[in-house]
């Protein structure tokens, strides 16, 4: 048997195609069962986070498993596999222990060096444990990778090439501010109460929020949550109901979701609304914008004004932020006449020059926005001028918020996508490729522990015989020696033991080395040619062996 493992992540597939491919609890577990049943599987676990979906399968064909396992995959995720299989990658034997220990280590993550992952696989391993699909194999590859993970955390400096996914989507939110500046006295509202959520819950309270809603579907985890940030003295929190949501949202300025839902948390018209009635803290001083009497832009102002340069602005003076007469907003001309390209060049050398290239300005950074007409933005910056009311970070998939609301005049949204090409920009630590060298020698080391592995059954099987062997000879020597008493029997008995024992030590132990090396697999098969082992018996040796591994390995995780 071989592991094999078939997925699609961040760096194979577009977040609109992992969106749609995204696999709920209930469907992980109903694909593990199924590749079960499948005629090349023998043991299969799958490893689904945010960013990837992963089947890993203990398999007897290589084709038939790939075919297999990508036709599962496509099934259950709903994506035609047609559409799928551009998408998905393929690994297979050393490649695929590699790749999963590498996952582990974070260097495939989407910001490299983060530790969530541990977590994930941990979670990953227990599910197949308690759906009884992971066998010696799952376990073993599981487990070491778990161990290869903490190993490079805390023998290496990749935590600081990397971080969380939730600090690294406020780091987006706060567009250059330091986070911690940006964070503090903001009263924060988190959406869910797992894993994610916990950590964005107390990743905020660190950063110094004023105050933390939770908001979760199961109260109870929302409130364990909330009186744990609080016993802490870090940050007042307090759990609410789902149904609260929208109520909380009006008082947010930051808002964090991360659930398992299949559809919307937070729609469009949703944020719309909670903006209309958006309260604004009364700490928040007025900022006042006109420019100082007497200063060049306010006597730049005053002649745009008296040559009728400047047309009616309606709500120019709302918080939601400045629009230009003729932006590209609105799907017309640039207000002065000049291409969305085109520099200072035709520009007049009147006194509203300066108030002609700033209308510009903001007609071709609006225009930046248009251009790409209905498709998700990619950018994190609000469409429209004036303040960031709201910050909102979703970290779900599939996604939580409405990708529409990135177009709302005040609101800030940071959501997979966009971090997929921030973090691609990301510069990596001199410590990944300390990771990679670790990666590299672990991933031998259980290669080498695998391929010995696979032998020991058939030496134990040969063992087995030559015991049988003992026994048969000492009891018909009691029948020709019937003189014998106790203590020189059991003198024979041992020295026959003994030389047999040296006989088969010297092949056994070299033949685990040779096993042990790329291309041993065939050293198996010569022994039970030459020592004519039943298969039979090397089979019930194999199970015994693997039932003891399961019931050792359960709960290890």
């Amino acid at each position: 048997m071989s592991l094999l493992v078939v997925g699609l992540s961040h760096r194979s597939a577009p977040v609109s195609v992992l969106e749609r491919a995204s696999l709920p609890v209930d469907a992980q577990t109903k694909l593990l069962h199924d590749t079960l049943a499948a005629e090349p599987a023998a043991e299969a676990a799958v490893l689904a986070t945010c960013n990837r979906i992963e089947l890993y399968a203990d398999v007897d064909k290589f084709h038939a498993g790939v075919a297999e396992l990508s036709t599962l995959l496509a099934r259950h995720s709903g994506v035609g596999l047609e559409e799928l299989t551009p998408y998905l990658y393929v690994h297979y034997e050393d490649r695929a222990v590699h790749h999963l220990f590498s996952v582990a280590c974070g260097l495939d993550s989407m910001v490299v060096g983060e530790g969530q992952i541990l977590g994930q696989i941990k979670d990953a391993l227990a599910r197949g444990q308690e759906q009884h699909t992971a066998g010696r194999l799952i376990n073993d590859l599981f487990q070491q990778a778990l161990r290869v993970g903490k190993r490079a955390h805390s023998e290496t400096g990749i935590d600081r090439a990397g971080q969380s996914l939730v600090t690294f989507g406020l780091e987006q939110l706060a567009v250059g501010e330091p986070v911690e500046r940006w964070a503090a006295g903001r009263r924060a509202l988190v959406i869910g109460a797992g894993s994610m959520s916990a950590l964005a819950a107390t990743t905020l309270a660190r950063l110094g929020v004023r105050e933390l809603v939770i908001a979760n579907r199961t109260p109870e985890r929302a409130e364990r949550l909330a009186a744990a940030l609080s016993a802490a003295g870090e940050v007042r929190a307090q759990a609410v109901a789902m149904s609260a949501v929208a109520d909380e949202l009006t008082r947010a300025d930051i808002a964090v979701s991360c659930t398992g839902a299949t559809g919307l948390v937070l729609t469009a018209e949703a944020v719309a609304a909670a903006l209309a009635e958006h309260v604004v803290p009364e700490s928040a001083p007025a900022v006042n914008l006109r420019a100082p009497e007497g200063s060049l832009v306010a006597r730049l102002a005053a002649v745009a004004a008296r040559d009728g340069r400047v047309a009616e602005l309606p709500g120019a003076a709302e918080a939601t932020g400045f629009t230009a007469p003729g932006s590209a907003a609105e799907g017309t001309e640039c207000p002065v006449g000049l291409a969305a390209d085109h520099g200072p060049e035709g520009v007049d050398g009147t006194g509203g020059a300066a108030h002609d290239l700033a209308l510009h300005g903001v007609w071709a950074e609006n225009a930046e926005y248009t251009e790409r007409g209905p498709a998700v933005p990619s950018r994190v910056r609000p469409l429209s001028a004036g303040p960031v009311r709201l910050a909102l970070l979703d970290l779900a998939m599939p996604r939580d918020i409405d990708a529409a609301v990135h177009r709302l005049a005040g609101v800030r949204l940071v959501d997979i996508e966009s971090l997929a090409e921030a973090s691609a920009d990301a510069p990596m630590a001199a410590d990944v490729d300390q990771v990679r060298t670790l990666v590299s020698d672990e991933v031998a080391a259980f290669g080498a522990a695998q391929r010995a592995a696979r032998i020991t059954p058939t030496v134990v099987a040969l063992r087995t015989m030559a015991a049988d062997v003992v026994e048969s000879e000492m009891a018909r020597l009691d029948g020709r020696l019937t003189g014998l008493d106790e203590r020189q029997r059991a003198e024979v008995t041992q020295t026959v033991r003994r030389v047999v024992d040296k006989l088969l030590h010297a092949p056994t132990v070299r033949v685990k080395q040779l096993a042990s090396e790329p291309g041993g697999a065939g050293y198996a098969d010569a022994l039970r040619t030459l020592f004519d082992l039943d298969p039979e018996t090397v089979a019930s040796v194999s199970r015994a062996d693997l039932n003891d591994a399961d019931v050792k390995n359960r709960g290890r995780v």
